[in-house]
């Protein structure tokens, strides 16, 4: 699972990286790297098994019965004005782009720096701009890929060598497009009977439009929220978009205090605890005094909230919990609750078992559903927070 950070320069994109990727003490230590330098490893949360089970178990990924699952974190390349024609790392840009599922776009909210990313004083800049340049970006870049390959589109479709479908989502395969996908957009504009070749520039553009957001949907991070008048703002936004008040700074501050034993804090949380026993120097309490005050205004930081809004609200995933031994809730080594997995919202037990191994759902027998003890087929819809047993004629060694 990927999550591409957009955003102009001095918004706070970096900074969000930063914060995002840094990891407080609780679940540190994780078997987890930085595969390039502008990839890390983040995570979202969800209620842990454990509490339904009332349990206790020693997972670094479990802190207080909230799990945190790992997702990687791309920080997209500077985007400029006409980086679908490779403008600036405009190519680099598109490359990154094109590995995410969903995107975050990191927005100054508080108007605090101008479409060039030069900085200008607060309120001076309409953010709106900044939103509609990035949906303007994807959405040429999209109608561009389809426009370079529609007249040969049109003479496969007219020998009969491909269908709509098929054709299109061929031209998107390297963003990972699903044929399903192409599908129902070409419903949604009533485009499935209509002919290809009586498509005019408004229907491609249209096209192009819906596929992106679809493909590559996105979620806005309106950053330095905290240095807001008000929020008027963001509340006329979340009309027509997903959108997240969030203070990157105030994150990135509080996970350094945590990993320095400071403090007690879990991402997501609206407060911290100063921990007993700690000598805090008059800086560090006047700092924390002003992170109280932003936690105050926002109820909380927003970083974990637009990580969790991006897996959950913008593509709906659901977290399951794969188990070897239903009784002791543990995998063959004994640990409990050792994993968590992000499904789509449709997933099966099928699709369960394929996340695990190849060989496992090959040999697919049937399943059980831990919770309420029954057993359950390959085709069965998994909900949320489900702990699973597959049950499997081959096994991985």
């Amino acid at each position: 699972m990927q999550i591409g950070l957009l955003g102009k320069a001095n918004v706070g994109k970096s900074t969000f990286f930063s914060a995002a990727t840094e990891t407080p003490v609780q679940i540190g230590n994780f078997p987890f790297t930085t595969v390039q330098p502008n990839v890390g490893i983040a995570y979202v949360n969800t209620t842990c098994a454990c509490k339904h089970f009332k349990i206790e178990h020693r997972n670094p990924l479990c802190v207080y019965g909230m799990r945190f699952i790992p997702v990687k974190l791309i920080d997209v390349a500077g985007l400029v004005p006409g980086a679908h024609e490779g403008k600036g790392l405009g190519n680099q840009f598109l490359d990154d782009a094109r590995q995410a599922e969903v995107l975050i776009h990191i927005v100054d909210i508080s108007g605090s720096t101008d479409i060039q990313g030069q900085p200008v004083n607060i309120g001076t800049h309409d953010p709106r701009e900044d939103i509609k340049f990035v949906e303007d970006e994807f959405d040429f870049w999209f109608k561009q890929i389809l426009e370079r390959e529609w007249p040969k589109l049109l003479k496969e479709i007219e020998k009969k060598s491909t269908k709509l479908v098929s054709g299109i989502t061929d031209r998107f395969s390297g963003l990972g497009v699903k044929d399903y996908q192409v599908h129902e957009v070409l419903q949604n504009l009533d485009l499935l009977t209509k002919k290809p070749t009586e498509w005019n520039d408004s229907v491609l553009t249209k096209f192009a439009q819906m596929l992106r957001k679809k493909t590559k949907p996105m979620l806005i991070a309106a950053n330095k929220a905290d240095l807001c008048k008000d929020l008027d703002i963001t509340n006329e936004l979340h009309k027509d978009r997903d959108i997240v008040n969030c203070s990157a700074e105030t994150e990135l501050l509080l996970k350094k205090a945590a990993k320095a034993n400071l403090i007690d804090y879990i991402p997501g949380n609206e407060k911290f605890v100063i921990n007993k026993n700690v000598d805090i120097s008059t800086p560090q309490k006047e700092a924390l005094n002003l992170v109280e005050s932003v936690l105050s205004k926002l109820n909380s930081t927003g970083i974990q909230t637009a990580l969790n809004s991006a897996i959950f609200r913008v593509l709906k995933l659901i977290v399951v919990f794969p188990v070897e031994d239903e009784t002791r809730l543990s995998n063959k080594d004994g640990k409990v609750l050792p994993d968590a997995k992000l499904l789509s919202e449709n997933a099966t037990a099928k699709n369960l078992a394929e996340t695990i191994h190849q060989d496992i759902a090959k040999g697919f027998l049937y399943a059980v559903d831990v919770k309420t003890k029954q057993r359950i087929g390959a085709d069965h819809q998994l909900k949320n927070g489900d702990v699973i047993k597959i049950v499997s004629s081959l096994s991985t060694g």
